[in-house]
């Protein structure tokens, strides 16, 4: 059975062809580590498990925010960072910078922030 075709590499401009299913080539790997590092790793371990679901059990927080604009009655499942954190601990468990979201309104803005990141070289 043949193996599936070389994809080109995610990062902006790059040319290179690398093996499907990995995201960069070795050459841009290492500006995107968001790219290899594992939830955990990220901050989304237990205690943001635990705190995420005390905070959606907050009876102003149990809907989407996104879909009450529409005029919709969602069931907010995931907790959304307003302002990407990038990193910054203090951002990341900031209560202020949280608000809950349905799986796909959360999908749809991160998408919308992630297709367009901020490279630091």
């Amino acid at each position: 059975m043949p193996s599936r075709v070389n994809v080109p590499c995610r990062h902006p401009g790059c040319p290179a062809l690398i093996p499907y299913g990995q995201k960069y080539c070795e050459e841009h790997k290492k500006l995107h580590p968001e790219a290899t590092r594992s939830a955990s790793s990220r901050g989304y371990g237990a205690a943001w498990q635990r705190e995420s679901k005390r905070f959606l059990s907050m009876p102003e927080h149990r809907l989407c925010e996104e879909c009450l604009k529409d005029g919709r009655y969602v069931k907010a499942t995931v907790v959304d960072h307003i302002k990407p954190h990038r990193g910054d601990p203090v951002l990341f468990w900031d209560r202020s910078n949280w608000c809950g979201l349905c799986k796909s309104c959360h999908d749809k803005k991160t998408g919308r922030e992630d297709s367009h990141p901020t490279y630091h070289y």
